[in-house]
């Protein structure tokens, strides 16, 4: 019976986020993986290796990330299940907590949208810096809400229904192995070198477990806006990403704006192609956007209390 926990987490993690001063202290449990992705790539992936030989090193370390992940959270929760009988799931419930990041993902978007407001770009360029990997040092106003914007969109597919998604079908080790994968690929899974074919196993197992929940995150997307539903089916294809298309059409589609269209990374252009139409993204959209999200995650929070309830 995993719904209640499903629930219970997103409730915790929607009144308190992640706290400052608990980061301070303990880290986030998402550095064990960075960690662990670090120590694999600095001893498998050798320039001196054929693409092939990386690319099945990659592999085995993205495998062997998940395995340990997965039969560390299997135990941990076999162990609480056995232990503590019907008081199981509040417990569960708090070690399924930090991998959601509903309120986390607000509160760091909440700032960009304020210094957007009040005018204040070189703070809007430096707070949006933090969520995004484009240049960001000479973004105008629209390009910094259209950066937040796409990222609050994507991020809820990524930071809040794929996690619950997972903790539905697979209880703790899912939410888990989940967060473990999302990190590798923002890690590894690039095609550009020091990574490349590295990188493969990384980025193909996260468009795999990311399938459903993109989609799912689309439609939430839309029920909250009322609206977005005729955009999301038709760009959602234009982003690089199988996935991510489909909640960052969705928000474009009722904020009625164009989103991506072309980037800069590393100093270098890259010339996507725009989603949605209609007018630039402005501070007043960033601020619907996050009106849209919450109202997201609210409708979320029911489906899981329903679903607690039914069970």
């Amino acid at each position: 019976m995993i719904e209640p926990i499903a629930a219970a987490a997103l409730a915790i993690e929607g009144a308190v986020g992640w706290p400052a001063r608990l980061h301070a202290i303990t880290g986030h449990p998402v550095g064990l993986f960075a960690r662990l992705i670090r120590t694999c790539e600095r001893h498998l992936n050798r320039s001196d290796r054929s693409p092939a030989q990386r690319r099945m090193a990659g592999a085995i370390a993205t495998g062997l990330l998940v395995i340990v992940t997965g039969g560390v959270t299997f135990a941990i929760e076999a162990t609480v299940r056995a232990t503590a009988g019907s008081w199981a799931w509040p417990i569960l419930a708090l070690l399924a907590w930090p991998a959601i990041a509903a309120r986390s993902l607000d509160d760091h978007v909440r700032p960009i949208r304020n210094a957007l407001l009040d005018g204040d770009l070189p703070e809007a360029r430096r707070t949006v810096g933090m969520i995004v990997g484009r240049d960001t040092q000479r973004l105008d106003a629209p390009a910094t809400a259209r950066a937040a914007i796409e990222s609050l969109a994507e991020s809820f597919c990524d930071g809040v229904v794929a996690p619950l998604f997972w903790l539905l079908v697979l209880g703790l080790p899912g939410a888990w192995m989940l967060k473990a994968i999302n990190t590798a690929d923002s890690m590894i899974g690039h095609r550009e070198e020091p990574y490349g074919p590295y990188g493969w196993a990384a980025a193909r197992l996260d468009d795999l477990v990311m399938l459903i929940p993109a989609r799912l995150a689309g439609v939430l997307l839309c029920l909250a806006a009322s609206g977005g539903w005729r955009i999301m089916a038709r760009d959602h294809a234009r982003h690089a990403s199988p996935n991510a298309g489909w909640p960052e059409a969705a928000m474009a589609g009722a904020l009625g704006v164009r989103l991506a269209g072309p980037i800069a990374y590393d100093g270098v252009l890259a010339d996507k192609p725009w989603i949605g139409d209609g007018a630039d993204a402005a501070p007043r959209h960033l601020s619907s956007a996050l009106s849209i999200y919450r109202r997201a995650c609210l409708i979320l929070g029911i489906i899981a209390m329903g679903a607690a309830w039914l069970v």
